[in-house]
């Protein structure tokens, strides 16, 4: 009994002295240290929500709207590296430089048109997140709204640019579904909801119902579009030559959708140069001319509407009935839009309370629940 118990004992201290016990403990201390490294990680790691988008980029950390500019950066010709300003800063400079200087819009139709320039303002946008440099330079967990007509190819320069500003995870999620989340829509329910949203490089019509797209159109006109046509009936009926900037003013001062308003605004002046003479001069502008200018981009914008309705289930379409159509994005801000849209539509039309922010408002909720909301691409 006793030479048993020996041996008994031994085995014991065979197994304490083999490889499989100094492995257990090893991957024991492994996965201590992963939990401490991701605690740690989890310590540094700051969320940020981007909208980013062709006429202004927009960021939402800690539940408020920390950026907020134009998207644009002034570069040095000469070394295309070196950012000279961004935001305001830079459309302050567009179209008034000189050789060495050159003013970049980095998207284009709601999509990354130079890599370059867009990793350039990402960095510096996310800089203005901190004012003051922290002792630690978090890393970020980014989500960054699309829109929902982009290509796989697209998609990608978004990810790549974030990752190059310094994104440690990015996630991706559809502008309309944004939009439907800052409004404050319940998209997981089985209701169809449309929202238009009217940004500057793309007009998205998206039908939402049960947290996915169900049916989808997008046309490039949109902000950028309405700044055209302003700079071409100037130059038709006053022979005025005016700048991008000049005519973003008239759009923001007396854009209309409709030639009768119920409070006008007043006419305003406008400066440029004299076609015919080649000498400065100065026109005063009526919202009525440039609702006449606008006319048949919005037309468009209707005709999209209605192709987009007429691809609708007929259960959403009666949802839709119900419920109307909302509109969001820069565009939902031109005077009598909403009016215009109901006459056309025969639906009720709202507009978001806060039309330029609520996409980044939809991203910066998606975000915190990025983990449960099926829509949001990783």
């Amino acid at each position: 009994m006793l030479i048993k118990d020996i041996s008994l004992e031994n085995k014991k201290f065979a197994v304490v002295k083999s490889n499989i016990f100094l492995q257990l403990c090893s991957h024991h201390a492994q996965i201590q240290f992963h939990t401490l490294k991701m605690g740690i990680f989890n310590f540094f790691t700051q969320e940020i929500a981007i909208d980013l988008g062709t006429a202004n980029t927009l960021i939402i950390h800690n539940d408020e709207v920390v950026v907020n500019e134009p998207s644009i950066v002034a570069l040095d010709r000469n070394n295309p590296k070196n950012l000279l300003a961004v935001g305001k800063k830079a459309l302050m400079m567009h179209e008034k430089t000189h050789e060495s200087i050159r003013t970049v819009r980095p998207l284009r139709d709601g999509v990354i048109a130079d890599f370059n320039a867009a990793e350039l303002m990402i960095r510096e946008l996310i800089k203005q997140v901190y004012p003051k440099k922290p002792l630690f330079a978090p890393s970020w967990r980014m989500m960054v709204c699309i829109p929902s007509s982009i290509t796989e190819v697209e998609k990608r320069a978004v990810r790549d640019s974030c990752e190059q500003a310094g994104a440690k995870e990015v996630y991706l999620i559809h502008e309309p579904m944004a939009a439907a989340l800052g409004i404050g829509i319940d998209v997981e329910e089985p209701v169809g909801n449309m929202i238009i949203d009217i940004g500057g490089g793309t007009t998205g019509i998206t039908v939402i119902a049960l947290a996915g797209i169900v049916c989808d159109q997008s046309i490039r006109i949109a902000g950028d579009e309405f700044t055209a046509d302003i700079m071409e009936a100037l130059r038709r009926y006053h022979s005025l030559l005016i700048g991008e900037r000049t005519a973003e003013q008239i759009k923001i001062q007396v854009g209309a959708a409709m030639k009768d308003l119920d409070s006008p605004p007043d006419d305003i002046p406008v400066n440029g140069r004299d076609l015919v003479t080649g000498i400065p001069k100065q026109v005063m502008v009526s919202y009525q001319e440039i609702a006449e200018a606008l006319d048949k981009s919005i037309f468009k914008i209707e005709e999209a509407i209605l192709k987009a309705l007429e691809t609708t289930p007929p259960e959403l379409a009666a949802d839709i009935y119900r419920r109307g159509l909302y509109i969001t994005g820069g565009g939902a801000l031109l005077r009598g839009l909403d009016k215009r849209l109901a006459a056309k539509i025969k639906l009720p039309v709202h507009v978001a309370d806060d039309p330029l922010k609520s996409v980044v408002r939809g991203t910066g909720i998606a975000l915190k629940n990025y983990d449960r909301f099926p829509f949001v691409m990783r």
